[in-house]
């Protein structure tokens, strides 16, 4: 299973994320779960446009950087003009970060899964926990739940 998580502050961020899963499950595979949609602020970054999230678990077997190079092509087509890089964000129509991808570990200059920053972000860790409570962090060896918990009593 492959958990990606979904974003938008720009244009109608509820149409672009459903364009977003829509695209996702023609190009991608089967969406077979899927949080509820999460309104917060942007992260990292100011701006008064607030985000809207969500995590979607996609059934598919498509190699990690077909995957990634899929999802750019999604994040362009929705109107995505540039990538955030070295921890500079900000407003996008779309964004798409693959969070997990079964139990794959993957360190490369381009894609980094599990994604680095999961029990980091409120706007990934909560819908993720949603969808996924009993998915083990590979790196990690603990539950989405388990680790939740550890970072609450933290």
């Amino acid at each position: 299973m492959i958990y990606l998580g979904l974003g938008s502050n720009q244009g109608d961020r509820l149409a672009l994320l459903e364009q977003a899963i829509a695209l996702i499950a023609k190009q991608i595979g089967p969406v077979v779960s899927r949080s509820s949609f999460m309104e917060t602020e942007p992260w990292g970054f100011h701006s008064e446009n607030l985000f809207l999230n969500a995590v979607i678990g996609v059934d598919s077997q498509i190699p990690p950087q077909e995957l990634l190079r899929i999802t750019q092509k999604i994040e362009r087509h929705l109107g995505r003009t540039k990538k955030s890089s070295e921890g500079n964000y900000h407003d996008r129509p779309i964004d798409i970060d693959i969070l997990l991808y079964d139990e794959l570990i993957v360190h490369e200059k381009r894609l980094t899964i599990p994604h680095p920053l999961i029990l980091e972000r409120p706007f990934v860790f909560k819908p993720l926990l949603e969808i996924a409570p009993d998915v083990v962090h590979p790196e990690f060896g603990k539950t989405i739940s388990e680790l939740i918990l550890k970072k609450k009593n933290s």
